[in-house]
């Protein structure tokens, strides 16, 4: 006799909503891709590379899929290894492409390891912050999560590969805070995160306004990431400040421990030294790309033209859009890069404003099926696994609508399903492979 859980798992092995959603988006998408490189001289490159990576990925889908999820739990070892050799072995043996050696170039495609990573990344995080829940409320537990990441960042750093940073640490926040970790703690990684971010930030700034280099404190600030005296006595000058912060408190009966002083202190000290890093290991390309998001009207013909184009294409759609295979922005070449970056300007003049929101409609689906598969998770091992997708898919959704509304800076991310990229297309379906598998075991053991 069948009991009714092993029933009701027989009946819903698969969680159908998610996977039509899944393929009309990869359908979409194919059409997308084939409209904007029809004109390109590589094309055939191209459309083989996507027919390979379509049925590869189904299948990747699919193994995953039948496989018991927690086997990634008992081998996390192996998963971290495999992370960290894949990610070692690009910086040996990996091709140089626009600025960055981040592909193994094979017989018929090339592959990017940081997209698997990224997936082995939240398998290994999920295992961590299982075993540690009772203690979850622990700063050490918060940093050896980030020291479990760390070199894993180190090696994108070296790269340098700042758009799969971009990408990996907002999902490592996401997951801490999944797990229950304290808020503070998490506004602390915020706080350095900030402050990293907004060193190169302000610099791009005064590059971009060099008027600003009369006033001398600008000045002494811009020259901060020469990493000369300056950089020091800014360093001696945090510290002190903190030092005299806490005496005041002391001197008005705070009960404020010096700790917190020294600590805020410290990131602040710490941020600094890696926003000096970033901007050193930065590329022309991705410095380029900054400056474009904080005035892309500044240079339309250089470097804020992709941009400026693919925004001209989503309006030139209109509602219902020219006709698959009759977008002339894109076709003509006016948007660069369209077939990855820009996908979205291909579907928003070809398909229209409908198109579009169909994009976006897919995409919701497919972030609230993930978010109830995680609240289906028969583990806690399985729910942070699709906290992890589920934030990853999040960052994509908000960077890629994000930078052509102005409101993220272009950071060369795929939008998955959609984008073309055989490496990021087959981990994004082995990622919803998991979430199956997690869907399909979720009332009793198989």
């Amino acid at each position: 006799m069948i009991s009714t859980a092993s029933a009701g798992l027989k009946k819903g092995r698969m969680d159908w909503v998610l996977f039509f959603s899944v393929l009309t988006l990869i359908a979409v998408g194919t059409l997308a891709i084939f409209s904007s490189v029809s004109v390109l001289p590589h094309q055939f490159r191209i459309i083989r590379t996507h027919l390979i990576a379509v049925p590869l990925g189904m299948a990747v889908f699919a193994a995953v899929w039948s496989l018991n999820y927690q086997i990634f739990q008992d081998q996390w070892k192996f998963v971290y290894g495999a992370v960290l050799l894949a990610l070692i072995g690009v910086l040996i043996f990996g091709v140089v492409d626009k600025g960055s050696r981040s592909w193994y170039r094979l017989a018929l495609f090339s592959v990017q390891p940081s997209e698997f990573a990224r997936i082995g990344l939240i398998l290994v995080l999920a295992n961590y912050l299982d075993k540690k829940i009772t203690s979850i409320r622990e700063f050490s537990v918060v940093l050896g999560a980030l020291l479990l990441s760390l070199p894993v960042f180190f090696l994108l750093i070296k790269q340098p590969d700042f758009s799969a940073i971009l990408l990996t640490l907002p999902v490592v926040l996401i997951m801490l805070f999944a797990a229950g970790a304290n808020l503070f703690h998490l506004a602390i990684i915020l706080g350095y995160s900030f402050i990293a971010a907004l060193f190169p930030i302000l610099w791009t700034v005064i590059h971009l306004n060099p008027e600003l280099l009369d006033s001398p404190l600008v000045n002494y600030f811009f020259h901060l990431s020469d990493f000369g005296w300056s950089a020091l006595s800014f360093v001696l000058a945090v510290g002190g400040a903190a030092y005299l912060l806490w005496v005041l408190s002391v001197k008005l009966y705070s009960n404020i421990s010096g700790v917190f002083f020294g600590g805020a202190a410290l990131v602040v000290v710490l941020g600094f030294f890696s926003g000096v890093m970033v901007k050193h290991q930065m590329k022309d390309y991705q410095e380029k790309r900054l400056q474009v998001f904080l005035s892309p009207e500044a240079d339309p013909k250089g470097a804020g033209y992709n941009l400026l184009q693919a925004r001209i294409a989503i309006g030139s759609g209109g509602l219902l859009g020219k006709g698959i295979f009759s977008g002339t922005q894109s076709r003509l070449g006016f948007v660069p890069e369209r077939h990855t970056d820009f996908i979205l300007a291909v579907v928003g003049e070809e398909m229209g404003f409908w198109g579009t929101m169909l994009v976006m409609g897919l995409y919701v689906m497919i972030l609230s099926r993930i978010r109830s598969t995680a609240r289906l998770a028969r583990d806690r091992f399985g729910y942070l696994v699709n906290c992890g997708i589920f934030g990853m898919f999040m960052i994509y959704f908000f960077i890629n609508f994000g930078m052509l509304l102005g409101l993220s800076p272009v950071a060369g991310v795929p939008l998955p399903l959609l984008s073309y990229g055989g490496s990021n297309l087959v981990a994004t379906l082995l990622s919803l492979g998991l979430v199956q598998s997690i869907y399909a075991r979720r009332y009793a053991l198989v």
